[in-house]
């Protein structure tokens, strides 16, 4: 059983597993190794506080097990009401790769964009190379809108920059 509920502070000492994971780190444009504990729970205090206007900017949810563990976290960024739209982004603990626990969470935060906040849009952003992504992405549903070739410098090589997206009628479709 996999559910979303809002991030505690908490969270936080599990977070920063995945944080400074090198494959995690790997497939963020932000610098993720200098993360800390601190910077974790901060992170956690802000989500917090921004769940009184939760369809403004941003919305960070824990995703959790029966037990109420955080494995994760999933997120909608950038919202745009004006254009309907949002940005997608999930990170899991790596216990939590590989079991389909991604393909819940983000199907029960696709149902909250599209069903409870009434989006138009979603899309994200991924390494071309990051292929695990790719699969877990097109899998719930996301089209790929374009490529940016070559676009990020990344440890010494220049990596092509994905775009995908999902529109409500097509998520409807799927569902």
């Amino acid at each position: 059983m996999v559910e979303l509920r809002e991030l505690r502070e908490t969270d936080a000492e599990k977070m920063i597993e995945w944080m400074l994971d090198p494959q995690i780190k790997r497939s963020f444009l932000k610098e993720m190794s200098k993360y800390t504990l601190e910077d974790a729970r901060q992170f956690c205090r802000e989500a917090i506080m921004a769940k009184d206007s939760c369809h403004n900017g941003n919305i960070h949810m824990a995703i959790v097990n029966e037990d109420d563990e955080y494995l994760g976290t999933i997120s909608l960024k950038n919202i745009d009401r004006i254009n309907q739209s949002a940005e997608f982004a999930i990170a899991l603990r790596e216990k939590a790769r590989g079991k389909g626990i991604g393909v819940k969470a983000s199907e029960r935060l696709l149902d909250i964009g599209f069903g409870e906040m009434g989006l138009h849009r979603i899309y994200l952003t991924v390494f071309a190379d990051n292929e695990a992504a790719i699969r877990l992405y097109e899998k719930i549903g996301f089209t790929m809108e374009g490529e940016l070739r070559e676009h990020i410098y990344r440890d010494g090589e220049y990596v092509s920059w994905r775009i995908y997206g999902i529109l409500d009628n097509e998520y409807k479709r799927i569902c």
